[in-house]
C-alpha cells in the first residue's frame, strides 16, 4: 500500500470514530470525493484536539501555529503526517484554496481567547470561520457549475453552527462560554445569571424562539445548493441538513429546554435519515430561482 493511500486510511478511520453526525453522510460520497471529506474532516479534528489539550493558552495557540505551518510543508514521517499528506493530495485534486483551512485554525483561535459575543456579526465571523468554510471545502470537492453555490454552503454551515450553539448552551456554559449574543440576551431582557440558572421564562423563549428562527432561515437558504450538485455529491449536504434541522425541530418541541438533557438523534434515527434523504437525493430537483 503506497503513503497516499495509507494516509487517506488513517483519515478515514479518524473520522468513522469521531465525525459521529458527519459520518452518516460522507458516505453517500462517490470514493474520490468522500476520501477528500475524511481529509479535510481530519484536519480540522486536529485543531480541535490542539485547542482541547490541557495546557497553558500559548502552548495551544503554539499547537495551532504548528498546523497552520505543516499545510505547506507536510511530511509523512511526522506526527499525524498522514493527515497532510492526504490533506495536501485534496487541495491539488480539487483546487481547495489553502486558506480555506487557515480560516480554520482562525475559527479555532477565537474559541481559546472569546468567551462572550457582542452581536451576531462577531459571532458570524466566528460561525463563518468554524463551519461555513468547512461548507466551501466541501462544496469545493463536490464540484459546482453556478456560483450561488458558494454562497449556499455557506448558509448552510451557518445553520447547522447555529443549531449546536442552541443545543449546546449547557456544555458551553461549563466551559464558560456563551455564543448567544450579548446583545440579544439584552434586547430580551434575559440575563447570564438566568441562563445558569437553567431559567425558562418568557425572556427565555421569546430570545430561544428568535434565535431557532434565524438558523431556519439559514437552512432555507442554505438547501438552495441542493439542485446546483450532483445527485451523488448532493446526498452528501442534504444528509447533514436533515439531521441538523432534525436536532432544532427538537429543540423546538421540547420548548427550547436545553436544559434537561442534550437533544440529539439516536444511531438507528441518523440511518433512517440517512437512508430516506439519499433515496430522495438521486431524485431530480428544480433549480432554484433567482437569489
Amino acid at each position: 500500500m503506497g503513503e497516499l493511500e495509507t494516509a487517506y486510511r488513517h483519515c478515514q478511520r479518524l473520522t468513522k470514530a469521531q465525525a459521529k453526525n458527519f459520518y452518516y453522510a460522507f458516505v453517500t460520497l462517490p470514493g474520490a470525493k468522500r476520501r477528500a471529506i475524511y481529509a479535510s474532516y481530519a484536519f480540522c479534528r486536529l485543531c480541535d484536539d490542539a485547542a482541547d489539550e490541557d495546557i497553558p493558552l500559548d502552548k495551544k495557540l503554539d499547537l495551532l501555529r504548528g498546523i497552520e505551518a505543516r499545510l505547506d510543508a507536510p511530511a509523512a514521517d511526522q506526527p499525524e503526517g498522514p493527515v497532510f499528506v492526504a490533506l495536501a493530495d485534496t487541495m491539488a485534486r480539487f483546487n481547495v484554496p489553502v486558506d480555506y483551512y487557515r480560516e480554520v485554525i482562525r475559527g479555532v483561535e477565537m474559541d481559546l481567547t472569546i468567551t462572550r459575543y457582542a452581536d451576531f456579526e462577531q459571532l458570524r465571523t466566528y460561525c463563518h470561520r468554524v463551519a461555513s468554510v468547512v461548507g466551501l471545502i466541501c462544496v469545493q470537492v463536490f464540484g459546482y457549475k453556478d456560483r450561488r453555490a458558494l454562497d449556499y454552503a455557506a448558509d448552510l454551515g451557518l445553520a447547522m453552527q447555529l443549531t449546536n450553539i442552541l443545543r449546546d448552551v449547557v456544555e458551553d456554559l461549563d466551559r464558560g462560554r456563551i455564543y448567544l449574543p450579548q446583545s440579544e440576551l439584552a434586547r430580551f431582557g434575559y440575563s447570564e445569571a438566568e441562563l445558569r440558572g437553567g431559567v425558562r421564562n418568557q425572556a427565555f423563549l421569546d430570545l430561544m424562539a428568535f434565535q431557532t428562527q434565524r438558523a431556519q432561515d439559514y437552512f432555507d437558504s442554505g438547501l438552495r445548493l441542493l439542485p446546483l450538485l450532483s445527485s451523488r455529491s448532493r446526498a452528501c449536504p442534504a444528509v447533514l441538513a436533515a439531521i441538523y434541522q432534525r436536532i432544532l425541530d427538537r429543540i423546538r418541541a421540547r420548548q427550547f429546554n436545553v436544559f434537561d438533557g442534550r437533544v440529539s438523534l439516536s444511531g438507528r434515527e441518523k440511518l433512517l435519515l440517512t437512508a430516506k434523504t439519499w433515496l430522495k437525493s438521486i431524485l431530480p430537483l428544480p433549480s432554484p430561482g433567482k437569489a
